[in-house]
């Protein structure tokens, strides 16, 4: 169905417009001011109604979901978990430590209160006392308690979350009690990310305000974009919980929500209201038609904004991941209820305020309403000189780009968490007393038959510190449990090697778990998909610009660009995170390299959010070649129109996202460096000098559309009368 009634996209140089009413878009803008009291009346009723639900999202929200659904770890965990007590990779680990030894008096009775705190919890299934050879270091001070898990990964999350305070508070003078594993590494994750996400979000709230002020010189305009994202963010939080009754959904979707609700909601607020500004005040429209031509022209370009955002995030979901697929689902929700509330909720409280919307003004509230004069005087300097402003940002990208070349990936270490978090501390515990290898045992389920070969197997690789007797299930008796102490750290490179070796040696039918070969599984999953994940975003959004933009080349250019601001972020994220360059600064300390979830979610959400920006600046510039047929105007007209808002964006997305990388565990920290450091890269070098600079060299060319492809395309146009 064509976007606008009676719409043309070839460019008109001469001759008198045609008289043309308001396209679907603008229809709906104008419906909206009219009838703005049951559109009130209507999103009120469903902020209202989710908000219920929203308090006790975060309760619902999982903590677990980092694995590759259908790998080997994955099916020798839940082996493990059903035959063997729930000695799985989700179980809870007690190390209880003493300055004397275990066996003192004191040791017994806080280890008697540790097994009785633990067989207290219904979520354990099974709780196994330390035993001599195995679960008590040979200096005899430290022993470990093993709580089976009773329960899926993310209820043993928040088990290990429930049972840290009490266990903790069994400790003595002489006897120190920690929880640690997998289920508490995840527990105290993500109550450290928790705190870190709540502490950037307070203060860059009063940043973001601030910012919009000065972009808006209004404080009631200024006000718009918060109530965008209020809106947004509380009807996806009270969505999130509902379907967290049907599928377990990962408790970083909620904090992603958070974060692209605050982005979107200002961005497409600012093109918005910037426009409806030009239309009613620069241009002396009537509020109605204000809106009408506002929707139609901004609005569009809002509407295939959002749907880039949403194609992006789709990709993700080929990673079978729990909590990759959660996480884009999550943010998917937010885009869905801003961009909704763009289209409806923004228009209608637009007609209710009209003039009012510059309420609270500062002097400069009218400067550059129609068209910046700034960016217009930018623009123009780009087309006389193109070759250097676009050189010197070519190469900029280029020299920042270049360090990618050497990026390592891995799964998060132990050193995500903070270095007083009980995983943490009990890891070392664990490390100290049993070897490097401890904290990262693998899982062997083996046929009990295949059992003297899997230990002939075992004993003999070099990768294998340790061999621990096999225990035969007491309810399937065909199948023996093996567990097996690498000789390396869990976050060590050899550790992958050796597992791949030993399901290569080990007897058909084998299988080997374990946390740390759960981690190894999902980052394989990840190098698999990741080329898949990134060619499906670039060719998926090609499509969509095409249909947009209804141009080749200008659209190939438009995904192609945004490639290099995404390799400079990462390539700066090389330099930070695995070099530990400004580590210090930071606070944390580098792990040798990048987090492997982070180039495909990151690269999605980097993908996503340059899309806003191209769309409305390629939009701009259609808008005025389908006017005039210049190239020289759409270029300079565009960064004149939409540059302002570009800047303005930009500005406050750096500044949040950079909130992010000054406090908390390190992947909040990665996540700000990089969507920071990619969102100043695309908007101020690639949207506002590369593009435009690619337009000037491409001219005519750039808009170029084939005459059987025109056929096929709906007609979409973003000029308005």
């Amino acid at each position: 169905m064509p976007l606008q009634t009676s719409a043309t996209v070839s460019p008109r140089v001469t001759g008198a417009e045609p008289t043309r009413g308001p396209g679907l878009l603008g229809r709906l803008g104008i419906w909206s001011v009219n009838h703005r009291r049951h559109v009130f009346v209507s999103w009120l009723l469903l902020v209202v109604a989710m908000a219920f639900f929203a308090p006790s999202v975060e309760k619902s929200l999982s903590g677990a979901g980092w694995q590759a659904d259908g790998s080997q770890s994955v099916l020798a965990r839940n082996l493990a978990q059903r035959y063997f007590g729930g000695q799985a990779s989700s179980a809870i680990e007690v190390v209880v430590h003493s300055t004397t030894s275990v066996n003192s008096p004191e040791a017994r009775q806080v280890l008697k209160k540790v097994e009785a705190t633990l067989a207290a919890d219904p979520r354990v299934a099974r709780v196994i006392a330390p035993r001599p050879g195995l679960s008590i270091s040979k200096d005899q001070k430290t022993a470990i308690v093993m709580a089976g898990a009773g329960a899926d990964t993310n209820t043993m999350v928040r088990a290990a979350d429930a049972l840290q305070g009490p266990l903790a508070a069994l400790s003595t003078k002489n006897v120190s009690v920690t929880a640690t594993g997998s289920s508490v590494l995840w527990a105290d994750f993500n109550t450290a990310n928790r705190n870190a996400m709540m502490k950037s979000e307070l203060f860059s709230w009063p940043v973001t305000l601030g910012i919009l002020v000065l972009a808006f010189g209004s404080l009631v305009a200024a006000g718009l974009p918060l109530l965008l994202t209020m809106a947004g963010l509380l009807t996806a939080a009270g969505m999130l919980d509902l379907l967290t009754k049907v599928t377990p959904i990962s408790i970083w979707a909620m904090n992603f929500a958070l974060m692209f609700a605050l982005a979107l909601g200002i961005d497409y607020a600012l093109f918005i209201v910037v426009r409806f500004r030009a239309a009613h005040f620069g241009r002396s429209r009537d509020v109605a038609h204000s809106v009408g031509e506002t929707m139609d022209s901004a609005g569009k370009a809002v509407l295939f904004s959002g749907l880039t955002v949403l194609i992006s995030l789709s990709s993700v979901m080929i990673v079978p991941s729990p909590a990759f697929r959660s996480m884009a689902g999550g943010i998917m929700l937010a885009v869905v209820f801003v961009l909704a509330a763009s289209l409806t909720l923004l228009p209608a409280v637009l007609g209710k305020l009209g003039d009012r919307v510059d309420a609270l003004q500062l002097p400069w509230v009218h400067a550059g309403e129609h068209r910046s004069v700034r960016f217009g005087k930018w623009g123009a300097m780009l087309w006389r000189r193109p070759l250097v402003f676009g050189g010197a940002a070519l190469v900029v990208l280029l020299a920042l780009a270049l360090p990618v070349l050497g990026l390592r990936t891995a799964m998060p270490s132990i050193k995500v968490v903070p270095a007083n978090a009980p995983a943490r501390v009990g890891y070392q515990e664990v490390q100290s007393a049993f070897g490097p290898g401890a904290p990262g045992q693998l899982q062997v389920l083996v046929a009990t038959s295949e059992v003297p070969g899997a230990l002939t197997t075992l004993r003999q690789d070099p990768g294998i510190a340790g061999v621990l007797p096999p225990q035969i299930s007491a309810s399937r008796p065909s199948l023996s449990l093996i567990d097996v102490v690498p000789s390396v750290d869990p976050s060590s490179p050899k550790l992958a090697t050796t597992l791949a070796r030993l399901r290569s040696e080990l007897p058909p039918g084998a299988l080997v778990g374990g946390a740390a070969a759960e981690n190894i599984d999902l980052q394989h999953a990840l190098v698999v998909k990741t080329p898949q994940v990134i060619g499906l975003v670039l060719l998926l959004g090609f499509l969509l610009l095409v249909v947009a933009l209804r141009a080749l080349l200008v659209a190939l250019l438009g995904v192609v660009t945004s490639l290099l601001a995404t390799a400079g972020a990462f390539g700066v994220a090389r330099l930070v995170f695995q070099d530990g360059w400004g580590h210090s600064w930071l606070h944390f300390t580098p792990q040798g390299f990048l987090d492997a979830w982070g180039p495909v979610f990151f690269f999605a959400m980097i993908f996503a959010i340059s899309m806003d920006y191209t769309v409305f600046l390629l939009s701009s510039a259609k808008e005025h070649y389908e006017r005039s047929g210049d190239p020289k105007d759409a270029m300079i007209n565009g960064v004149a129109h939409s540059g302002r808002v570009i800047f303005s964006a930009a500005a406050v997305m750096v500044a949040v996202f950079f909130t992010f990388s000054l406090s908390g565990p390190l992947p909040p920290k990665e996540m700000g460096i990089i969507l920071g450091v990619a969102v100043l890269l695309d908007a101020f070098l690639v949207r506002l000098a590369l593009l435009p600079v690619l337009l000037r060299l491409t001219g005519r060319a750039a808009w170029w559309l084939p005459t059987w492809l025109d056929k096929l395309l709906p007609r979409v146009s973003f000029a308005h009368d």
